[in-house]
C-alpha cells in the first residue's frame, strides 16, 4: 500500500459514472475535491473540459502525481485500487486474473450496453428502429446481470469475488442503479437477482457510501429502491 499526501480533483454530475469513483474515494477515506460539471449547459463539451477528456464524457479524475487527467472509469479505478492498496487484488494474487476480467466486462459489455439503452435513439435513423434496439439492448443487459448473480455464487459472496469488498462492488452496484431506472427498453427487476440485491443492500449500509450517495442526491436506498436525483446540472 502506498502512502499518499494529496487531493484528488473529481469531475462529475448527479447519477453519472462519477458516482462510481466517488463510492470508491469515500471508501478508501482518500480526500478529494468534487468539480460539478453542469451538464443541462453543456459544461461537459467545454474547451476546457475538452481539454481534460477529448470524448466530453464524465467522469475526469485529476491526480496531482500523474501527468495527465485520468478517464475513463475502469481505468481510474484500477489506478485507486492499486495506487491506494485494499480494494484489489494484489498484482500477484491469484483472484487477480478474475478481478480484471470482471472489472472489464462491467466496463466494456456492462456499462457500455446501458449507455446504449439509456440512448438508443443516438444508434439509429428512424423512432421504430430506436425502440426496438432498446428492447434488445434491455434484454442483453438483463443476461450481464445474470452473468455476475452467477460469479456471486460461485465465490459464494457476499461481494462479486467473495468474503472481500473490491471496486468491483460499487461498480455492480451503479450499474445496477441505473439498470432499474434508465433503460429504455425495459428496467431491470433486481428482486431476481438476489446474490446482487443483497451485495447492494450490505453497500447501502455502508457509512462511506451513505456519505457518497447523500452528496449525489440518491436517497436512502439507492441501489434496491432507486430513484432520480432532483438536483440541478443534470439531463436525462
Amino acid at each position: 500500500m502506498t502512502q499518499v499526501n494529496m487531493t484528488y480533483q473529481l469531475y462529475g454530475s448527479p447519477d453519472s459514472a462519477n458516482l462510481v469513483i466517488r463510492l470508491v474515494l469515500e471508501i478508501l477515506h482518500v480526500p478529494y475535491e468534487y468539480v460539478a460539471v453542469d451538464r443541462s449547459t453543456q459544461a461537459h463539451k467545454s474547451k476546457a473540459y475538452l481539454a481534460m477528456n477529448p470524448q466530453g464524457l464524465l467522469p475526469v479524475l485529476v491526480d496531482p502525481d500523474q501527468d495527465a487527467p485520468l478517464f475513463e472509469t475502469a481505468a481510474i479505478l484500477l489506478h485507486l485500487a492499486d495506487k491506494h492498496g485494499g480494494l484489489a487484488p494484489d498484482v500477484a494474487a491469484p483472484a487477480r486474473g478474475r478481478f480484471l476480467k470482471w472489472l472489464l466486462f462491467l466496463s466494456n459489455t456492462v456499462q457500455s450496453d446501458l449507455r446504449i439503452s439509456f440512448r438508443p435513439e443516438r444508434y439509429t435513423h428512424t423512432a421504430s428502429a430506436s425502440d426496438e434496439v432498446g428492447l434488445v439492448v434491455a434484454a442483453r443487459v438483463q443476461r450481464h446481470f445474470e452473468l455476475l448473480e452467477q460469479e456471486i455464487a460461485r465465490s459464494g459472496g457476499p461481494f462479486l469475488l467473495g468474503s472481500k469488498i473490491t471496486v468491483l462492488d460499487p461498480y455492480l452496484a451503479s450499474c445496477a442503479r441505473w439498470a432499474q431506472l434508465y433503460m429504455r427498453g425495459g428496467t431491470m427487476n433486481i428482486g431476481v437477482l438476489p446474490g446482487i440485491k443483497a451485495l447492494c443492500e450490505r453497500l447501502q449500509a455502508m457509512p462511506e457510501v451513505l456519505r457518497a450517495t447523500a452528496l449525489e442526491g440518491l436517497g436512502p436506498e439507492p441501489f434496491t429502491h432507486p430513484s432520480r436525483p432532483d438536483l440541478p446540472g443534470i439531463t436525462d
